[in-house]
């Protein structure tokens, strides 16, 4: 059995995290508050549930994480990035312009199956942290549309990757492009991708040993916030 948490209940250790049946899952209950959320990624927990179940919490082992350095870049985002630096009266990224936005864009109906997990409760928890400054959006825009994003959490100089949407061909790809490009510029070694799929792999990210993932953000997390969130054109697009 896992614990259920109420709202004045501390986050069991994630070693106390399942290892059968749902492996990784380490907690049930509480809620979905900006210091709630702060607390849980400080720890290297995460929230994932579906519409009618309560809110569970995960500490997977071993942990998805894709390296800054390690950043696969293929021939065709290689085109599309070189499009997009080419042609700045059609194309812009930005940060943060439209948080709420990119978040509804990765909740929304995939075309190869239903919308995600991202319910209007997560919606809620993750723009309040936002406007803390700990959570952010990296957005591509064409002819003024959004058309690609990805958003997630920045605590120290730890990035925890939440999702993406593409409207157009590699929309989401360039988006975390320059969202990789600038946390490299400030220091971040490491993005938490949470668990492991195909794709994630196919960008350079790989599995790493929670223990080491833990020991790692926390030496991160009390380093200094990012504060200037402002997009600069990636190295491939050179």
């Amino acid at each position: 059995m896992i614990p259920w948490l109420d709202a004045n209940s501390p986050f069991p250790d994630v070693s106390e995290a399942l290892s059968t049946d749902a492996p990784g899952l380490l907690a049930a209950g509480a809620d979905l508050s900006p210091a709630r959320l702060l607390a849980a990624y400080q720890r290297g927990i995460f929230p994932w549930f579906s519409e009618g179940q309560p809110i569970l919490w995960w500490s997977t082992d071993p942990r998805m994480v894709l390296r800054t350095a390690d950043f696969k870049i293929s021939e065709s985002l290689r085109k599309t990035l070189k499009k997009v630096a080419r042609e700045p009266e059609r194309w812009q990224v930005r940060f943060d312009s439209a948080f709420e936005q990119v978040m509804r864009a990765c909740a929304a109906p995939r075309r190869d199956g239903p919308g995600t997990w991202i319910s209007e409760d997560i919606i809620a928890g993750y723009s309040g942290l936002h406007r803390q400054g700990y959570a952010h959006s990296s957005e591509l825009w064409l002819d003024g549309e959004l058309v690609g994003g990805a958003y997630g959490v920045s605590i120290g100089t730890m990035f925890y990757g939440e999702s993406m949407f593409a409207r157009v061909s590699d929309g989401s790809k360039v988006a975390l492009a320059y969202l990789v490009h600038f946390l490299r510029q400030h220091g971040v070694a490491l993005i938490d991708c949470q668990q492991e799929t195909g794709h994630l792999a196919s960008l350079g990210a790989r599995p790493i040993p929670r223990k080491d993932f833990i020991a790692h953000l926390q030496k991160c997390i009390v380093m200094p916030q990012i504060r200037d969130w402002y997009p600069t054109a990636p190295f491939p697009a050179r």
